[in-house]
């Protein structure tokens, strides 16, 4: 776990863009731990619907869905803020300083540049449902464009962290891939 108690203490240094961004993705994940804890007293109070009561339930499945999806995109920034992905650090560990941090800003940039390109077809999607109109084909009909919205506001908040994180690599506030000199 000293992964995620140095990901705790992330280094922000006196950097008011990296204080910014770890300010935004704590509170994106304390956001997705709202929507989790919301889809469990929903998923409570279907269950006392259903088996208790006998009656039938309409919008309780569809809205623990899209809780638990949009919690899981909303959670992309703090857990990268923790380092909490999985990660494999054999390379890494194998190379020197350096190397490490060359490493690391590939690996940022790349990650960085899918991650854009996901956010830009997340907000075209998006935007598609907000303009067209979109509604679910359930008898609750939800408007589409409101669960979406979880695509581009948890993609572009991980892109922001994601650079967060290249720029305290490249301004040497935090170490690269969170290892400690050889």
């Amino acid at each position: 776990m000293s992964g995620h108690s140095s990901a705790v203490t992330s280094h922000t240094g006196n950097n008011l863009f990296l204080k910014f961004v770890a300010a935004a993705s704590t509170l994106a994940g304390w956001f997705s731990a709202a929507m989790i804890l919301a889809a469990v007293i929903i998923t409570c109070q279907m269950i006392f619907v259903r088996f208790v009561l006998n009656g039938s339930t309409i919008w309780q499945t569809e809205a623990v869905v899209y809780l638990m999806v949009g919690a899981t995109l909303i959670g992309l920034p703090y857990v990268q803020r923790l380092r909490g992905h999985v990660n494999v650090d054999l390379v890494p560990l194998a190379l020197g300083t350096r190397a490490r941090a060359f490493l690391a800003i590939v690996t940022l940039t790349i990650s960085s540049a899918i991650v854009a390109v996901i956010l830009w077809y997340g907000f075209e999607y998006w935007y598609l449902a907000w303009d067209k109109g979109w509604r679910s084909d359930t008898i609750w009909g939800v408007r589409l464009w409101i669960p979406y919205f979880a695509l581009p506001l948890g993609f572009g908040l991980f892109l922001l962290q994601l650079i967060a994180d290249l720029v305290a690599v490249i301004l040497k506030i935090d170490k690269p891939f969170g290892l400690e000199d050889n």
